[in-house]
């Protein structure tokens, strides 16, 4: 026993693992297994008393979880949201202030003027389709057209009420009919005719990606790195266009959980996983557009700047979002959600 214990004493690593378990650092993100997971892996490599345990659900569903766990949190960080349901999440004091060490290398509009969210990747909504069974030719190459009739059953889409990024979409065409006609009625048309064109609303973005490879839906709406990765990895025909008459840019940011109990291996993984090396690795293997501004664009992929070229950003008003998309949201799945498939 004596010999043993004086072996932990003189092996400094290895005290941690004798004397205590490993720090437990709780990452709530939508981010999607392989991001998470290589990120996981790197940090913890760099960081070996600390054991990153990565939380999957949708944006929306976090800042639900953090609510119910406000008196008591579970989570240490908060990795990956539309800055509409961050805003909310400083209205209601949950989430700590930190000023990260890139903090100046974005602008206003990517980062919370009293320092509690920052941006991490510049997020495109897209529309996406399988092109072993919709043809590039009649393929939707924009919001409207995907409420045509042909294709009618044929529209899969990830929960609304549940996904940030569905949700960034769904206001973002209220908030682009309220700047064209004064009013949301043409938007909430909109919303009825892609009501009876969807198939199904997944519980999880794995189940839409599922979907969308097998071909149980032919199309869908959502965030361009999922459906670029998913159109590298897969066999399936998976193609995307940003959309003619405008492409919704979310910023996603990350942030600190107020009261968190890790908070020093919280602010080094914030820095790990917004540091302009693993951004361009995010760039490289996971097509997420750094938000961060002193990255060269030599130093990022091809395919980004073709992105940056083709894109026509819909304008978004991030207050009017942030104080009216929850009620958008409540009035569609009382009103529209799967009440119009017969019509």
């Amino acid at each position: 026993m004596r010999a043993g214990l004086m072996l932990c004493v003189v092996l400094g690593a290895t005290v941690a693992a004798c004397s205590k378990e490993r720090t437990i650092l709780t990452v709530y993100s939508p981010h999607g297994k392989e991001l998470l997971s290589y990120y996981e892996a790197g940090f913890e490599k760099a960081n070996p008393d600390i054991d990153v345990r990565g939380v999957e659900m949708g944006s929306a569903e976090i800042l639900e979880r953090l609510r119910s766990e406000k008196d008591a949190p579970v989570a240490d960080i908060w990795f990956g949201a539309p800055t509409e349901l961050l805003v909310r999440a400083v209205k209601e004091n949950l989430l700590d202030t930190i000023t990260p060490s890139w903090a100046g290398a974005l602008p206003p509009t990517a980062r919370d003027a009293s320092h509690h969210w920052y941006g991490t990747y510049v997020t495109p909504e897209v529309i996406a389709y399988n092109a072993q069974f919709v043809a590039e030719s009649i393929a939707p190459h924009d919001w409207a057209d995907v409420t045509d009739v042909r294709w009618k059953g044929h529209v899969v889409l990830r929960d609304p009420v549940a996904s940030g990024t569905m949700r960034s979409i769904f206001g973002a065409m209220l908030q682009r009919s309220i700047m064209q006609t004064g009013k949301t009625d043409s938007a909430w048309a909109w919303l009825r005719r892609l009501d009876a064109n969807t198939r199904e609303y997944t519980a999880t973005p794995t189940m839409l990606y599922d979907k969308l490879v097998r071909g149980d839906g032919w199309i869908t709406l959502y965030d361009m790195p999922d459906m670029a990765a998913i159109a590298r990895s897969s066999k399936a025909q998976i193609k995307f266009v940003y959309p003619t008459t405008g492409t919704p840019i979310a910023i996603d940011a990350i942030a600190l959980v107020r009261s968190g109990t890790h908070r020093g291996a919280a602010v080094k993984y914030l820095e790990y996983v917004t540091s302009v090396s693993a951004l361009r690795i995010a760039a490289d293997s996971f097509y997420r557009m750094p938000a961060r501004t002193d990255i060269p664009d030599a130093q990022l992929p091809g395919w980004m700047k073709e992105a940056r070229k083709n894109i026509v950003p819909l304008a978004i008003d991030g207050a009017l979002m942030a104080d009216s998309l929850d009620r958008w949201m409540r009035a569609w799945d009382a009103t529209v959600r799967n009440r119009n498939q017969k019509k």
